[in-house]
């Protein structure tokens, strides 16, 4: 799980550091409009993918009003919404790293030549449709704030709601189940007190990629960080294994 806990730690410091802000909000509101029209309705207790659209962007501190007016323009009782469509892109990055890149977009065709230059630039290529996407398996995670809690504490909540392993980095501990299992398990934390910090659902490569060379690694999260500054692009998979010390001494 290196390169996904690695490149969301990345992005999490990024964010921090750059304010980007508002695209994360547009991300965020974008796939709540797609959930809410494949769902046709607002409701998100009518729809278990809109509750998990409207959840993140809460987690996110998405103002509540916005998160209405998104789900009603995406269920059509509002104007305004486009017509989002899933796309998802293989590839790799220099040094063979296997990227996935899924995206919510209103023009496949510019979405596509976006990516493609994204790989191209960075000495990477696009590969054929599942070709990398087997590399990787879809995996529930519920990160909920340490905040003095031990990893028993967690189990004893955690193991009755579909727990399967409970990983500890830093102030967090990211607690793996199965995707259908994450609006259970994250209703037990909170109901066992623990501090949410999000959850959903993501994928996690079966293997990494050791990246040890400064340049290879530069041109590796240049990718991957083009790629995520892309407005269609929703999420970003790599299964880089980059060293914590050379991934700080990066962004120094």
């Amino acid at each position: 799980m290196a390169g996904h806990s690695k490149w969301a730690n990345i992005k999490h410091r990024k964010a921090a550091q750059d304010k980007k802000r508002g695209k994360q909000f547009a991300k965020l509101i974008r796939a709540i409009e797609s959930a809410a029209r494949e769902a046709n309705t607002s409701d998100p207790e009518q729809s278990p993918s809109l509750a998990l659209a409207v959840q993140k962007a809460k987690d996110a501190d998405v103002p509540k009003d916005t998160i209405e007016r998104a789900c009603k323009r995406g269920s059509g009782e509002d104007a305004g919404a486009a017509a989002y469509e899933s796309a998802q892109y293989e590839g790799y990055a220099p040094g063979g790293v296997a990227v996935l890149v899924d995206c919510l977009t209103d023009n496949r065709n510019r979405t596509a030549s976006d990516v493609r230059s994204a790989f191209s630039k960075a000495g990477g290529n696009l590969a054929e449709p599942g070709s990398v996407s087997f590399l990787f398996s879809r995996r529930g995670q519920v990160v909920v704030d340490a905040n003095g809690h031990s990893e028993d504490d967690l189990m004893m909540v955690g193991l009755d709601a579909g727990l399967e392993d409970l990983e500890h980095s830093g102030e967090q501990y990211t607690a793996w189940c199965d995707p259908s299992d994450v609006a259970g398990l994250r209703k037990a934390f909170e109901d066992g007190g623990f501090g949410i910090v999000e959850a959903g659902s993501t994928m996690v490569p079966a293997s990494t990629v050791p990246i040890a060379d400064v340049a290879e690694a530069k041109k590796v999260l240049r990718l991957l960080d083009t790629l995520d500054d892309n407005d269609d692009v929703q999420d970003v998979y790599a299964n880089f294994d980059i060293p914590e010390e050379l991934i700080e001494s990066l962004e120094e």
